[in-house]
C-alpha cells in the first residue's frame, strides 16, 4: 500500500489578523499543504520556526517585534533550521526590501496581489528548493544589477569554476525559470537540471537558488539567458 507523502508544512507570519487567517485557510485547503502555525510578529516567527521546524515560512516584511527581514536573517542563519525556507510576501516591491530579503537568506519574493494559485505554486517551489520571484520584481532586480557598477571582483563568487552548461543553467535560474522550463529550454531532462543545480550550489557555496540568482547578478550574468554559451 502506497503511503501518501507528508504535506508541506507552512508557518504564516503576518501582523494583519484577517490576512493571516485568510492565508492559513488558503494553504490548508490545498491537499499537499498544511499550516504548522501562525505568527503576528517577527519575534514570534523566529520562535515558532525553531519550535515547529516548518518546511516554508511565509514571511511578511513590515511587522512589529522585529521586522520580516531580521526574522528571515535569524531563521536562515540558524544551522538547526538549515532545511527551513523563507518566502517573503509583501505589498511593497521597493528595491531595498527585495535585496535586503535576498541578502537575509529568503528563497523568494512574492507580492500580495498575487493570485491564490500563484501563491500555492510559490510555496511548493520554495519547498522543493526553487527560487520564486514576482515577474515585476525579477525585472527590477535585473535592471538594477545591469546598471550598477560592478563590485570588487574578490567579493563576487567566481564563475570560471563552472562548466559551459552550468553557466547556461545559472543564467536561466537567474531569469526565474523553473526546473521544467530550464529542461525544455536546454533540451535536457529535469533530473539533469537538478544535477547541474546541485553542482552550482556546491561550486558557488550557495545556500539555495536565491543565492545563485544573486551570484548571477553580481557577475553580470543575469539578463543574458541564452547568451551564456
Amino acid at each position: 500500500m502506497t503511503t501518501a507523502p507528508e504535506p508541506i508544512r507552512v508557518l504564516v507570519a503576518d501582523d494583519q489578523p484577517l490576512l493571516r487567517h485568510s492565508l492559513a485557510l488558503l494553504l490548508d485547503a490545498a491537499p499537499d499543504l498544511a499550516v504548522a502555525g501562525t505568527a503576528a510578529t517577527g519575534g514570534e516567527a523566529v520562535e515558532l520556526a525553531g519550535e515547529l521546524r516548518p518546511d516554508v515560512v511565509l514571511m511578511d516584511i513590515r511587522m512589529p517585534g522585529g521586522d520580516g527581514i531580521e526574522a528571515t536573517r535569524r531563521i536562515t542563519g540558524d544551522p538547526a533550521l538549515a532545511a527551513v525556507r523563507v518566502l517573503v510576501l509583501s505589498m511593497f516591491e521597493l528595491d531595498e526590501y527585495v535585496y535586503a530579503a535576498l541578502r537575509a537568506g529568503a528563497s523568494g519574493f512574492l507580492l500580495k496581489d498575487a493570485r491564490p494559485d500563484q501563491l500555492l505554486d510559490a510555496v511548493r517551489r520554495t519547498s522543493s528548493g526553487e527560487s520564486l520571484f514576482a515577474p515585476s520584481i525579477l525585472t527590477r532586480l535585473v535592471e538594477h544589477y545591469l546598471e550598477r557598477p560592478a563590485g570588487p571582483e574578490r567579493d563576487r563568487p567566481r564563475l570560471d569554476v563552472l562548466t559551459e552548461r552550468e553557466t547556461e543553467v545559472l543564467a536561466l535560474v537567474a531569469s526565474g525559470l523553473s526546473n521544467d522550463e530550464i529542461a525544455a529550454a536546454l533540451f535536457i531532462s529535469v533530473k539533469t537540471v537538478k544535477t547541474h543545480i546541485g553542482h552550482l550550489l556546491a561550486k558557488l557555496a550557495a545556500r539555495d537558488r536565491a543565492q545563485l540568482v544573486i551570484a548571477a547578478y553580481e557577475n553580470g550574468l543575469a539578463g543574458r539567458a541564452g547568451q551564456a554559451s
